[in-house]
């Protein structure tokens, strides 16, 4: 049983991604999609497809790689169930001068943070990723 399904999530990310794997195959639940579809956006993966039946599904995330270097170097979980760690619009910066990017849990959705900053939202800091 996964206690923190993110961490879950972005911990299989990495892995495949280390592994050099083209797809990773992660459990189904609307959060982690919509977190995917996030790094869809953010350029961090290539696609995003829910597969599976009623009571299997899953999701089916095609990664990228620039030559034979993978798109995703790391990933750091920031909140934890331990401790929540929120954030302003205003005081979202970027990342690893833009090319890492910060995933927030916003009242908007899930949302990267060049979005929250454009819609002038802040809200949970889920995770880093570069």
């Amino acid at each position: 049983m996964v206690t923190d399904p993110i961490s879950d999530f972005i911990t299989r990310i990495t892995n495949a991604s280390a592994a050099r794997k083209a797809t990773v195959s992660i459990p189904y639940s609307q959060l982690k999609e919509s977190i995917a579809h996030s790094l869809e956006k953010s350029g961090f993966v290539k696609s995003v497809a829910k597969k599976g039946k009623k009571l299997i599904k899953t999701l089916d995330i095609e990664l990228i790689y620039i030559g034979d270097e993978p798109r995703v170097h790391g990933v750091e979980r920031i909140s934890k169930s331990s401790r929540r760690i929120y954030q302003r619009a205003r005081d979202i910066r970027s990342f690893k001068s833009g090319f890492g990017a910060y995933i927030f849990s916003t009242p908007k959705g899930i949302l990267s943070d060049v979005e929250a900053k454009k819609l002038k939202v802040g809200g949970e800091v889920l995770f880093k990723i570069w």
